[in-house]
């Protein structure tokens, strides 16, 4: 078994590694956070973070309330798959949550047209867009998790990238 599939409760055959994580949305104003129970079987919203000096910390907080094995975090690529600005933002805050997190493991999955997605689910069932600007992030970082963990499952390996610790 290897030490990544030790931290993240996973079995050396391959498959679902079990244990709570947390779906995290970056932006610059908000960071959207959700949680999952120990199976994967369903991301639900938990809180919106205020983005900014602080927002690290409360996002350790959340993981170890929750007993999180892993943190997610959504890359924002273009639809091309390139990256641009935010996208080098979003690697240098994941960097520096991964050492304040360690020894919970944080990895970086493509984000693309989650907040398009969670926005569009959102509408459908009636919540207004200026209402609901907390509640979209929210929303994208159920969609940024919901989609690492049926990419686990049907892959049968970790999603995305692992990010290493940056002090």
């Amino acid at each position: 078994m290897t030490e990544q599939q030790q931290s993240a409760g996973g079995s050396a055959g391959g498959g679902f590694r079990r244990g709570r994580r947390i779906g995290v949305d970056v932006g610059d104003a908000r960071i959207g956070v959700a949680s999952c129970d120990p199976d994967g079987m369903l991301a639900t919203p938990v809180e919106t973070v205020p983005a900014g000096p602080g927002s690290q910390a409360r996002l350790v907080a959340i993981a170890e309330e929750y007993e999180a094995v892993e943190v997610v975090v959504g890359l924002p690529r273009s639809l091309s798959g390139g990256e641009g600005p935010a996208a080098a933002k979003v690697r240098g805050y994941a960097g520096e949550l991964a050492a304040k997190l360690a020894p919970v493991r944080v990895r970086l999955v493509d984000e693309r047209m989650s907040t398009v997605t969670a926005a569009q689910g959102l509408r459908a069932s009636g919540v207004k867009s200026k209402k609901g600007r907390s509640v979209i992030d929210q929303a994208a970082a159920v969609v940024i998790l919901q989609s690492a963990l049926e990419g686990e499952k049907t892959s049968g390996r970790p999603p995305g990238q692992l990010v290493e610790p940056v002090n």
